[in-house]
């Protein structure tokens, strides 16, 4: 076996993932969710471990179910809770159609223990108060139920029927890769206030033995009447009824007290939408706008430790004209005194937390092929950056105690894994049941300038050997998005399978990545097809302008819209040897009308540059071989795209029997993404089979499971 795991495929799909952390209110604790691959090879299970935060010690498994467990927060007093859709051993059932339920693990120790029993499930815990047993749960009901005992009848009786049919009355109806409907996404509050110790106890905990018999709070047969709501369970309070897709929320808080919920809802407008913020009051679900201005949105509410303070971002929407930015404002947690900060930091916030002292906030942001942690004061001074390395960092928590954070970490050459950063910035890493993976080659910063005198920068990965003597075949990866970056690593889209294979990997941030500023992102702006195109082909000479580069063995790939811009090189250059387009846009004006969000992607454009630097009008010159991929299960980029790419190539290039130089590799039950393992595996296989014959001039080689 390899010394690394990315030779092998299967190899690589069986490493176990760190995919969350949550610090305990002590700061002493540090949960992890950590992914391992099932049995047969078709999925994740994801179990809890407790680590300590300061890096020392050994980790603890906490949980261990078939079902799996996720979305890990603490409560006030130190218990942990998950969701999962193992079975509860007081409800009915063999849980098999049963949805995801809240579930509480005692600080004390014992048995894990159900604490709903929603009969479609909870989605997410929404916002936790710091300093009450209270939260806010993401659930769905039905429309036309008014009680969590209608919901459960109402399913029951479309179950026993068999109807799957939805209707809309309003836009949108997907969403990325699920139909959205027929139940309405709502907010639930919970009281925990003594919860472990009212719980009935568990007698096959963490395990998915059958369940016992029907009891008198359980549901009863499907369309039939339901009873109450079990009594040994604390009742949600719905405080979003009849709530259309407001409660499709761009995140939520609560004050440290509970009695307040501020969250970013959602506003329909015709086609459209946008985030305003209101506070619920969580025991009557009273609302109050506290911002809300037309063509603009409201996202990410944060509070303070103290409560007293709101912090968020507000982004006027973007038109054809130029981008717009991400503004971080605070105000008081009533709405008062609204006022933006650090309005000189040309970054976009992907996260907000308040710091200890409640004077700043922590934030983390593309910069510069990196994802470093922030710091951005309230009183009008400037951003300063806490973490200096080359990583990317998500998921911060910040300890009230010492002012250290705990964040998850990564970058093209490190798995995601738990630190801590102390007020000084040292990293240490914290203990971990998953070791990091031994990521084969080298990587290396590469820049050049542009024709207009820009800095277009990326990473170039070279495989082991690569030298002037021994050059490498270069692959171009062009990145999503397309406001993104190449900075953090990437389960599903990993370039070391393909350096293992001996591909150098150049990963570069064209006009419209993020990282890098507004001014660069507007250079791209309504005009995808030039500074973004050319962008890639200036660094590309740079790259291979390299002895360690072979310059004759070339192909370029991308998804979504790096699938558009692998579809834009096609008609532009023949330069490359090969091309792989994955869930692409082809022709804008049908994407535009068929994603799942038409009113954006409509409004970033004018009608004559949706119509300039559409890919389909320049099939006639495509004259290098392309591998087409697309699920039918992606809404964000609709199954159309690549069925008229297929049909117009077909048109164009296919000899009279229909042969060609193309490939479509289609998959009927996967998204935007292709995320199930084992069609992971047939994914890079047809990928590196297609390379290898036109790169190298392999034969080809069709993968087993393809037939």
């Amino acid at each position: 076996m390899a010394s690394h795991p990315f030779s092998s495929l299967d190899d690589f799909i069986a490493q176990p993932r760190v995919e969350g952390v949550a610090l305990s209110p002590d700061g002493r604790r540090v949960v992890l969710t950590i992914a391992t691959l099932r049995a047969d090879a078709t999925g994740y299970e994801r179990a809890l471990w407790a680590v300590p935060a300061d890096g020392a010690g050994t980790p603890v498994r906490l949980t261990r179910s078939a079902k799996g467990e996720s979305s890990a927060t603490f409560t006030a007093s130190g218990d942990v809770l998950f969701v999962s859709a193992r079975p509860d051993a007081d409800s009915d059932g063999d849980g098999d159609d049963a949805g995801a339920q809240l579930w509480v693990l005692p600080a004390a120790g014992g048995e894990a223990r159900a604490v709903t029993r929603l009969a479609g499930g909870v989605d997410g815990i929404a916002a936790i108060a710091a300093d009450a047993d209270r939260l806010v749960l993401t659930a769905e009901l039905l429309p036309g139920a008014d009680t969590l005992e209608a919901d459960a009848a109402l399913r029951g009786l479309r179950k026993q029927k068999k109807v799957s049919a939805i209707l809309h009355e309003t836009y949108p109806v997907r969403y990325w890769d699920h139909d959205l409907g027929p139940a309405q996404p709502h907010l639930l509050a919970l009281d925990l206030d003594g919860l472990v110790d009212v719980l009935p106890a568990r007698t096959e905990v963490g395990a998915d033995a059958a369940a016992p018999a029907s009891t008198d709070d359980t549901v009863s047969e499907p369309g039939a009447e339901t009873t109450p709501y079990p009594t040994s369970l604390p009742r949600p309070r719905d405080l979003t009824p009849n709530p259309g897709r407001s409660a499709d929320t761009a995140g939520a808080a609560l004050t440290p007290n509970g009695r307040t919920l501020v969250a970013a809802m959602r506003v329909s407008e015709q086609r459209d939408g946008r985030y305003v913020i209101v506070a619920i009051d969580t025991e009557t679900g009273a609302q109050t706008s506290l911002f809300d201005e037309a063509g603009v949105d409201f996202e990410m509410p944060v509070i303070s430790h103290d409560g007293a303070t709101l912090a968020f971002t507000r982004t006027v929407f973007s038109m054809p004209d130029a981008p717009t930015d991400i503004e971080v404002w605070v105000a008081g947690v009533d709405g008062s005194n609204a006022r933006r900060i650090v309005a000189d930091w040309d970054h976009w916030a992907s996260s907000l937390t308040f710091d200890a002292g409640d004077d700043a906030l922590i934030a983390t942001a593309d910069s510069n092929g990196r994802a470093p942690i922030f710091r951005l004061p309230l009183d009008g001074s400037r951003a300063e950056r806490l973490t200096h390395d080359d990583f990317a960092y998500s998921a911060v928590s910040v300890d009230r105690a010492s002012g250290a954070l705990v964040a998850l970490r990564s970058s093209w050459v490190s798995t995601p894994h738990a630190v801590r950063i102390d007020r000084a910035g040292a990293v240490t890493p914290l203990a971990s049941p998953v070791a990091p993976a031994s990521v084969p080659g080298t990587i290396a910063d590469v820049e050049t300038v542009a024709a207009d005198g820009a800095r277009v920068r990326g990473w170039l990965m070279l495989p082991e050997g690569a030298s002037d003597a021994s050059p490498a075949p270069l692959l171009l990866w062009i990145h999503g998005g397309p406001l993104n970056s190449w900075n953090a690593w990437s389960w599903r889209w990993s370039p070391a399978l393909a350096v293992a294979r001996g591909y150098a990997v150049l990963l570069s941030d064209p006009a419209l990545s993020t990282g890098y500023g507004l001014d660069f992102i507007a250079r791209g702006w309504n005009s995808w097809g030039a500074k973004p195109y050319t962008d890639l082909m200036s660094i590309t000479d740079a790259v291979t302008a390299r002895g360690d580069i072979d310059e004759t063995k070339t192909a370029a790939m991308g998804g979504s819209f790096g699938g558009y811009m692998a579809n834009w090189v096609a008609g532009h250059t023949d330069r490359f040897k090969a091309i792989v387009t994955h869930a692409s846009l082809w022709a804008l004006d049908q994407f535009a009308a068929t994603t799942d969000n038409s009113a954006y992607w409509q409004r970033i454009f004018t009608p004559e540059a949706m119509a300039e630097f559409s890919p389909h009008r320049h099939v006639a010159k495509i004259s290098t071989p392309m591998l087409v991929i697309h699920g039918d299960r992606d809404y964000r980029v609709p199954i159309g795209e690549s069925l008229r790419l297929w049909s117009e190539l077909a048109e164009h290039h296919a000899a009279a029997d229909g042969s060609g130089i193309h490939k479509f590799l289609y998959f009927p039950n996967e998204n935007h993404w292709v995320l199930g393992p084992q069609h992971a595996i047939v994914w890079y296989q047809t990928v590196f089979a297609f390379l290898d014959e036109r790169v190298h001039g392999a034969d080809w080689r069709r993968p087993e499971l393809l037939g």
